[in-house]
């Protein structure tokens, strides 16, 4: 297969939805000759932060020296996002190639590997063969029956955790942290972010908590709340005895995450805790100043409790579609701030040269590809 028909295998797995479980994961595996145990791998879950927290320890891994592996999901732009070594995309070809084997290996199967399932095996076989020496693995949503919950890792870290994924991880903060504490294995070092008493009540005794960086510390990416994600990328590191130099946070990038992009800004708050973080960065930012905010959310999500933690920084809400079909109808959605509705971003975008465009990582995705088009994307004057 070549990269345009790979993908297009890979995405019609998601009609296979979401299975939790790890009996899948062993079988890929062991048919693609994966080593589970090696390198050093840093186990990242949790609610919000799980990127940036990687993207800070993945930085200062690489500054030292490190060949490192990067596994994130979902991605903004292109699915090469997911897999990177030393922060460059894996190239279409290689994915290619690594998927048309998969693909062989899989047609036999009775119980076919879900499309997370596949991109994960994917992401370990391409780090094996890439010689990573470190690796950065994100969990999907859970913990426990993750499909990254096979390795073997030098280390185990949990982010804030927060109300997200219900559905499949349970209604209160005792289940679900039970749920993502599930990657906190006997003998290797359990770190975590200061949790609520909920959260807490389903983690072990031996757990750290990590401390947030002092806020003057020199970040490549705004927020307090990047603080405590530095601070738990550095002790991830030292506890795992990676090689890294803790100066270069200062140069950690991560797309979609208070992104400035021309006269707008982009970031994917998409649950109630990452929208109060989002505000508090931009009042932080921006002082009493205010913004419109272009706003999409897909299904599943508690749209009306991220709407108002923006509500504070907000003159305006433009409500519009994510290009996909999961997107909610913004005509559902309410606020207490002046707003409108759109049926596309491109039309949103023509209604203001200027806004905070979040809720979504599909939108946030969308509006990278508009706002980076060559010539540039020019809002309408309407």
């Amino acid at each position: 297969m070549d990269y345009a028909e790979a993908q297009d295998w890979l995405y019609s797995t998601q009609l296979f939805g979401i299975k939790l479980g790890l009996d899948p994961m062993r079988r890929l595996c062991d048919a693609l000759q994966i080593d589970t145990a090696a390198p050093k791998i840093i186990h990242i879950a949790g609610t919000n932060g799980k990127g940036s927290t990687c993207a800070f320890a993945e930085t200062a891994a690489r500054a030292a020296g490190e060949r490192t592996g990067l596994f994130t999901s979902p991605h903004l732009v292109s699915f090469t996002e997911r897999i990177q070594i030393n922060r460059e995309n894996a190239t279409e070809a290689h994915i290619a190639d690594l998927l048309t084997q998969i693909r062989q290996i899989v047609a036999t199967w009775d119980h076919h590997p879900t499309f997370f399932e596949l991109a994960t095996a994917l992401a370990l076989r391409h780090f094996q063969d890439q010689r990573c020496t470190t690796i950065l693995l994100e969990t999907g949503m859970g913990g426990r029956l993750d499909a990254t919950n096979i390795i073997s890792p030098s280390v185990a870290a949990l982010t804030p955790i927060g109300l997200d994924h219900q559905q499949y991880l349970g209604n209160t903060l005792t289940e679900i942290a039970g749920e993502k504490a599930g990657i906190l294995k006997p003998g290797i070092p359990h770190l975590s972010a200061p949790q609520p008493k909920e959260a807490q009540a389903a983690l072990p005794k031996t757990i750290r908590y990590i401390a947030p960086l002092p806020p003057g510390t020199n970040l490549g990416l705004k927020g307090l709340h990047q603080h405590q994600n530095a601070a738990l990328a550095l002790a991830a590191l030292k506890a795992a005895q990676i090689p890294h130099h803790p100066e270069a946070l200062a140069t950690t990038t991560w797309p979609g995450r208070f992104q400035k992009l021309g006269t707008y800004t982009l970031d994917g708050a998409h649950n109630p805790q990452a929208a109060q973080a989002l505000t508090h960065t931009w009042q932080q930012t921006h002082r009493t100043k205010k913004t419109p905010i272009i706003f999409g959310a897909v299904a599943t999500k508690d749209v009306q409790s991220v709407i108002a933690a923006l509500e504070p920084i907000a003159t305006q809400f433009i409500f519009t579609h994510p290009n996909t079909p999961r997107s909610q109808d913004p005509k559902n959605f309410t606020t207490k701030a002046p707003y409108t509705h759109t049926k596309t971003l491109r039309e949103a975008l023509g209604k203001t040269p200027t806004a905070l465009i979040t809720g979504s990582l599909h939108l946030v995705g969308e509006a990278l590809t508009l706002l980076s088009e060559h010539p540039p994307y020019e809002p309408s004057a309407q």
